[in-house]
Formats: structure tokens, C-alpha cells, sequence
């Protein structure tokens, strides 16, 4: 008997994925995560500085046309991530 094809598209991605992936992206140049490709953390604050001011982006872009959990995840996202990142970088603001 043949196999059914399998459905191998992948997930559609909706907008809380998308900032919570930018937001895993900005966790791994602060060296919060390890990186894949080196198995330790690896810090580079210039890419966590563009990841959040890409999300800071975004909620400007998107102002008024978010849901409520949406907004409510993109705040906690960018507020967690500055604190960690005036934490890495010794108390440079990324403002």
C-alpha cells in the first residue's frame, strides 16, 4: 500500500512567533543561550543592540494594531531584553 504524502510545509508563522524568534536571536548574541555552531555562549552586543532595536521597530510600527497578548508579549520581550542587555554591556543603554 502507498504511503500518503506527508504534509511538509512548514507552520505558518504568525506574529508572536516571529518576536519571540527575534527575541531567542537577541538572547543568543547576549550569551544568555548557547550558540548552536559553538556549543558556549557566545556575546556579541552589537547584534543583541540591532535585534532589540528591530523589535523596538516593530512595536512602533505596530502601534494600535496588535492584539492585547501580542502587545503584552512584545513589552515583556523588550523589557526583559534591555535590562539584560545594560546588564551585559555594563550600563550602555540601547536608546
Amino acid at each position: 500500500m502507498a504511503e500518503e504524502p506527508r504534509d511538509t510545509a512548514p507552520d505558518r508563522v504568525d506574529f508572536r512567533t516571529f518576536i519571540i524568534s527575534l527575541g531567542t536571536s537577541a538572547m543568543l548574541h547576549l550569551g544568555e543561550i548557547p550558540d548552536p555552531d559553538h556549543g558556549a555562549p557566545v556575546v556579541n552586543l552589537e547584534l543583541a543592540r540591532s535585534t532589540i532595536d528591530l523589535l523596538d521597530l516593530l512595536k512602533q510600527k505596530t502601534a494600535g494594531n496588535l492584539t492585547d497578548d501580542e502587545a503584552r508579549i512584545l513589552n515583556g520581550l523588550l523589557y526583559d531584553l534591555r535590562l539584560r542587555f545594560v546588564a551585559r554591556s555594563g550600563g550602555s543603554s540601547t536608546d
